[in-house]
């Protein structure tokens, strides 16, 4: 496939007092009246999905957005499972919103998915729909604006041209080498339908983090669409791996990268000589919080290169890849710090993105790769910032701890305090922390709050991201890590985003 969007297949286009909220039960969900769910004939040119999900697909591709929910939990009443609607909504909304012109803005329908999942998986009993409610209800809003924009649907992969089993992944390598999305399409189809998911997976971990573009937003799809496919199964791969493909392909209006040097590809080329470098035995070694701190300070002011220059030097004096981490953790929060944004938080859902591909790959060379490129991207990011206007010169350093004025409900305290002044809110957490304070009943505050008050869907992929990553960041760092978080947490003196309660008289 290529860039358009009109080509052949596959791009057939057819037209908190406290700061926790208090959700209840779902036990509302027995008064819904029963909703048809009956199997509407497809289009011979759409792709299909495997047959005993489609007809829920189509429930959510037909029902209006005001009807929704309720067909939905209509369908959950009816013993529909959790894993179900979660397997429609991805296969819904890859089959209904393509990543063009971007692999971002409403393909975020697609990327929320696996948050929201994320988000569900961490929530108490009660709670356990709501995530995956908002993420219906989103994703109809962004149907809504691709049938508007092009009226794209994904198409039928085309049999005729898929190579056999024992040349679909040297079809796929090669495809991808050169930018050809057509004959990536094919090739991807094929693996599908042939490979194992861990080989699928360890291609697409480098793919995913081979260039800069769309702001991470492709390492952050590679994880997901993984992640979400571990829970619903390998059955409906194909058509997700199709449009993964397609969005690992995007490069916007510039030439073809395959025979061009641009500054996005540029880590990634480099990078590939530089790991090579890596001593042996670099998966050991020590913590050094120095050493940590030494990258952190490149990463502040320093180019792409001379952050992959320090973080080979440390790890070739022994100290372990924790370490490096730590600072493309830390660095990333501490980016958010001195410029809240959109730039800011994607520095920590694409470190998260590719931290994650880290820990699950099996293989040596993907693995120094990807940590390699995690610490090229955030100098592009501070770059990318600093496109924006003024990034200031703070440090977690400065984020000097102070005193809560009352011990007993510290969630409410904090993030009373975030809607207000942000700083002080993160200088409290860290206090908060530094006295013994329970980072789950704070991470549990901020997660209810997402319910209540989050809006978009980096309110899901940016909370699900860094209250993850707490528990990745070494011990003498987590703190600070948590505590910059709240540069892009919700506030709970912010206004409700009216979802719950308009769930609640949707379904009562």
């Amino acid at each position: 496939m290529s860039a358009q969007t009109n080509r052949r297949r596959f791009l057939q286009t057819a037209t908190v007092g406290g700061a926790v909220l208090g959700c209840g039960d779902l036990g509302f969900l027995k008064k819904l009246p029963a909703v048809s769910a009956a199997d509407a004939q497809l289009d011979s040119k759409l792709v299909r999905v495997e047959s005993g999900i489609e007809p829920l697909v189509r429930l959510l591709e037909q029902t209006p957005q005001d009807q929704l929910l309720e067909a939905v939990a209509a369908k959950v009443r009816g013993n529909t499972p959790y894993r179900d609607v979660l397997a429609a909504l991805l296969l819904a909304a890859v089959r209904n919103v393509q990543p063009r012109p971007s692999v971002g803005f409403k393909f975020h329908a697609v990327l929320v998915v696996n948050s929201a999942h994320l988000a569900s998986l961490s929530s108490p009993d009660a709670d356990r729909w709501l995530p995956i409610f908002w993420a219906l209800d989103y994703f109809k809003t962004q149907q809504l604006k691709e049938q508007r924009a092009s009226g794209w649907t994904m198409g039928a992969v085309d049999e005729r041209r898929l190579p056999p089993a024992s040349k679909a992944r040297t079809a796929f390598i090669k495809a991808m080498d050169t930018w050809d999305a057509d004959a990536a399409d094919v090739a991807v189809a094929a693996l599908a339908r042939t490979a194992g998911s861990h080989e699928l997976f360890e291609l697409f971990c480098r793919y995913g983090a081979r260039d800069y573009r769309s702001i991470g937003h492709k390492g952050i799809f590679v994880a997901n669409s993984w992640r979400t496919l571990q829970c619903i199964g390998w059955k409906y791969a194909e058509p997700v791996l199709r449009s993964l493909t397609f969005a690992l392909l995007n490069h916007g209006s510039d030439p073809n990268p395959a025979k061009s040097d641009l500054s996005a590809d540029h880590p990634w080329r480099r990078n590939r000589e530089l790991e090579q470098k890596i001593r042996a035995d670099w998966r050991q070694g020590r913590i050094d919080r120095q050493a940590t701190r030494d990258l952190l300070s490149t990463l502040r002011s320093g180019s792409e290169d001379d952050a992959c220059d320090v973080a080979l030097e440390v790890m070739n004096k022994g100290v372990s890849p924790q370490s490096i981490w730590d600072a493309v953790l830390v660095g990333s929060g501490e980016l958010l710090m001195r410029r809240p944004g959109i730039i800011g938080l994607h520095s920590l859902t694409t470190a998260n993105a590719l931290h994650y591909a880290y820990r699950t790959s099996a293989d040596d060379s993907t693995r120094r790769m990807l940590l390699l490129q995690a610490c090229a991207f955030l100098p592009k990011f501070r770059q990318s910032a600093m496109s924006r206007g003024a990034v200031s010169d703070a440090t977690v350093d400065d984020l000097q701890p102070v005193k809560l004025a009352a011990a007993d409900d510290a969630a409410a305290e904090i993030f009373a305090e975030v809607s207000r002044d942000r700083n002080r809110a993160a200088r409290k957490l860290k206090s908060y922390l530094a006295g013994g304070g329970d980072a789950r009943h704070v991470i549990n505050a901020a997660r209810r709050l997402v319910f209540l008050k989050g809006r978009d869907a980096h309110d899901y992929k940016f909370s699900s991201a860094v209250l993850e990553d707490y528990g990745h960041v070494s011990r003498e760092w987590r703190d600070v890590f948590l505590a910059l978080s709240v540069f892009n947490l919700r506030g709970s003196g912010e206004r409700d985003n009216g979802l719950v309660q308009r769930t609640r008289n949707a379904l009562g």
